[in-house]
């Protein structure tokens, strides 16, 4: 089981002063995270696709680039490329080029987005969120699978044989889905054989099971071997050196976060109790000291089936940078050696 970090390049308020981090600032503090993290042993780095103010992640390829040119090492993909509102030709353009520049590291998660901004901003419809998505996986993987396309759909201009270049150096770029806790898009990912990165941000992990299963079940009934119906898991995480500490570094910002997000949706509001809750033995975020961390890992892996990979998700607008860096530092040094032990 591979362990990761993901990050939604948040705007970030330092916690020891009350300044604002200005976006060329935070931009720097993110490519010597990705840079530590190469360093420290972690096995890959995403960065998310967002369109609002409190994010700097609008255009995930750009920033990858740059961390590909400041690494040797690590693996380094998108979480994820909101693929509904994409072009699926740009798409793969860009991540080829990016695994031609990083010498064959690149990972491709694509998904339909856990927010909207998108689909005003690029003159799409949200409502043909899922039409949009079915169609434009289905033409990025002819695309991945031949590089004269002939096809056509809804919600693109059709492609008469056009070339799509450059091509990657892997010979099949890695093709991620990323979902939440839809049946069908388990069933979808399954049945195209494609490997698998749920997204779980709250509850516990082990109500995923069946989902899980359901993915395993559809894509064996659609002849793929077991080997490449991969798992992977999108969870909060942090690691400080004690479990207290890791908690109050990350309930601030968490919970600006989710206050925002809640008043937006007409949710309540989230408290400490509820972040402890989800903190503890059985809950979804992998936030404590390395062992804590490295035995949730183990245990939802289990609880799971089997886990390929667990990238933590550690944006965090109240995080201090040299917090992070050290959060990182701990992930490869302490976490992932006692995950390998087992």
């Amino acid at each position: 089981m591979h362990l990761g970090v993901d990050s939604f390049v948040s705007a970030v308020t330092d916690p020891g002063s009350g300044r604002l981090i200005g976006p060329e600032e935070r931009m720097e503090h993110l490519l010597e995270e990705i840079a530590v993290a190469d360093r420290a042993g972690v096995y890959s780095f995403g960065i998310g696709e967002h369109h609002r103010s409190e994010y700097y992640d609008s255009a995930p390829a750009v920033i990858l680039a740059a961390a590909a040119a400041r690494t040797s090492r690590i693996r380094l993909g998108s979480a994820v490329t909101v693929l509904s509102a994409a072009d699926p030709v740009r798409v793969f353009q860009e991540f080829a080029t990016l695994d031609l520049i990083s010498q064959g590291r690149i990972d491709l998660v694509v998904g339909r987005g856990s927010f909207t901004e998108s689909f005003p901003l690029f003159g799409l419809e949200l409502a043909d969120y899922d039409e949009l998505f079915a169609e434009k996986l289905e033409l990025l993987l002819k695309i991945r699978d031949e590089p004269h396309v002939t096809w056509s759909g809804r919600h693109r201009p059709a492609l008469t044989g056009q070339g799509v270049y450059p091509r990657p150096l892997q010979e099949r770029l890695p093709i991620w889905v990323g979902v939440g806790g839809t049946p069908q898009s388990f069933v979808r990912a399954g049945l195209l054989g494609l490997p698998l990165m749920v997204a779980i941000i709250g509850g516990e992990p082990r109500r995923f099971a069946p989902l899980i299963d359901l993915y395993r079940r559809a894509g064996a009934e659609a002849g793929h071997p077991a080997e490449q119906l991969q798992v992977g898991l999108h969870v909060f995480g942090f690691v400080a050196d004690s479990t207290q500490q890791a908690a109050d570094a990350m309930y601030p910002g968490w919970a600006e976060m989710f206050t925002k997000i809640s008043r937006e949706r007409g949710f309540a509001a989230p408290d400490r109790r509820q972040f402890d809750a989800t903190s503890g033995t059985h809950g979804a975020f992998f936030i404590g000291d390395p062992e804590t961390v490295a035995a949730k890992a183990l245990r939802v892996s289990a609880d799971l089936g089997g886990v390929d990979r667990i990238a933590l998700q550690m944006t965090n607008p109240r995080l201090g940078h040299a917090e992070l860096l050290h959060s990182i530092e701990l992930l490869g040094t302490e976490v992932v050696p006692r995950v390998a032990a087992g």
